[in-house]
């Protein structure tokens, strides 16, 4: 059996079911996307933007499916801690695809505001769903509209700015090996202003697979940081598709940082369709053992005088794999475009493998792009100094990892987490992270 047949004779023999636990406004959209997922599949390594994760066999085991949405024996705000000190976030979980509703007063929002369930509101989601996945017609994609049954809406009215960070805290959460299918949609009107840090972590030492599709609408002037942070172990599976667009002099910070994980796959689209918009995408991985983290990225210049940049920075031990494939489509017209692409990557053992891919589509002739990529290991000269003054040879190597991933760190205009963040890497080269501080759910 193909890896999606047992998807496709899945959704037809639980349509109904999968209906009846859904808002109208995401099974209006499912029959589609199950014909296009059922007409190609999961694309091979031969296609261009999966040549380096082997889709199909992620999705060969036979995980389990909360379809009839039986809730989860968890209250996530008694026996999880995962606060950032003096971060003073807005705290919200999700419990693997379910936006928790807690019994307790919500935390207060300025007015207009929505932070909760797409399925408790999805009159404001009417216009707005599957709008930029859809169009994709990528594989995980469809599956995930095709099997998702709620979802976590994020919506912030004109002109509105929200002090607070919100922090979303994913937690997968099971007795038994389970598909997860988590969709998040955030829409941001004019001059809305918003930073969202979202951490995965998983509960129990199970199986997971998690399809995740974040869909963002960020309107004219209006200011977006999207942080998250994967804190999973060894046996979880996490595909996520984000797609952003935006409008005229907006801006989007989107920051993905890989602590902890066994096989990642990170896809971002984001099209810059006004005039004047700015992204800034960073990424951080640290993987060893034989974790695998794929990141590819595709940033469209649509209109004049935008600007992005890009630096994805890997640290690779033991026999683990990394990939990067980046893309930068400056469409005819977007002139003035100004875009910089950097990956540079560590593998500081034989046995570590990297694979990077960066690459410019120019159809414009008044652009300043640059692209470029680095594959290395630990300066020997450097380490020969800091051994001359007393330093182990461990505690170099340490040092010197920890100093060359805090460019991506760093680059992190919260402060608080910031700080947290090079507080966590640090444990993590020293081998002293299994999981966040504070987590009563992990024994």
């Amino acid at each position: 059996m193909n890896s999606e047949q047992q998807y496709i004779e899945l959704y037809e023999q639980a349509r109904q079911m999968i209906c009846d636990h859904s808002p109208e406004v995401m099974n209006a959209v499912r029959d589609e996307a199950f014909e296009r997922f059922k007409a190609k599949g999961f694309p091979s390594r031969k296609v261009e933007r999966y040549k380096y994760t082997d889709m199909q066999k992620l999705f060969e085991p036979d995980y389990g499916l909360n379809l009839q949405r039986l809730q989860i024996p968890v209250d996530p705000y008694q026996a999880f801690r995962c606060d950032v000190p003096n971060l003073s976030t807005s705290l919200y979980f999700v419990v693997n695809d379910a936006f928790y509703r807690t019994p307790n007063a919500a935390p207060k929002l300025p007015d207009g505001v929505v932070i909760g369930s797409l399925a408790q509101h999805a009159d404001m989601a009417r216009d707005y769903y599957n709008q930029l996945a859809g169009k994709d017609e990528a594989a995980v994609s469809d599956l995930n509209t095709m099997l998702a049954q709620d979802g976590l809406l994020v919506y912030v009215p004109k002109n509105v700015k929200v002090d607070r960070a919100i922090q979303v805290i994913n937690i997968l959460r099971s007795d038994v090996d389970l598909m997860v299918n988590r969709r998040v949609l955030i829409i941001l009107e004019e001059g809305a202003d918003i930073k969202l840090l979202f951490c995965d972590h998983a509960a129990d030492d199970r199986q997971f697979l998690t399809t995740q599709v974040i869909e963002a609408f960020v309107g004219a002037n209006a200011s977006l940081g999207l942080y998250c942070l994967e804190e999973t172990h060894a046996k979880n599976v996490r595909v996520s598709n984000v797609y952003i667009d935006q409008q005229r002099d907006s801006r989007v910070c989107h920051n993905v940082v890989t602590l902890h994980n066994g096989v990642t796959r990170n896809k971002l689209d984001l099209t810059l369709s006004g005039e004047g918009a700015e992204c800034q995408c960073y990424g951080g991985v640290i993987a060893d053992k034989q974790q695998h983290v794929d990141n590819n990225t595709l940033i469209t210049h649509k209109a004049t005088h935008c600007t992005s940049n890009e630096l994805y920075k890997y640290v690779l031990n033991d026999k683990a794999t990394g990939a990067f494939a980046g893309k930068v489509l400056v469409e005819q017209g977007a002139q003035k475009t100004a875009s910089q692409m950097t990956n540079q990557n560590l593998c500081a053992t034989p046995e570590a493998r990297m694979y990077t891919q960066p690459m410019l589509e120019i159809y414009a002739d008044d652009v300043k792009c640059a692209h470029g990529s680095t594959v290395g290991q630990l300066n020997d000269a450097a380490l020969f100094y800091m051994r001359q003054r007393g330093i182990s040879e461990a505690e170099a190597k340490t040092l010197l990892q920890q100093a060359f991933i805090n460019d991506v760190i760093d680059r992190i205009d919260l402060v608080p987490l910031r700080d947290r963040l090079h507080h966590l890497v640090e444990m993590r080269f020293r081998g002293r992270l299994s999981k966040c501080e504070g987590c009563k759910l992990c024994k």
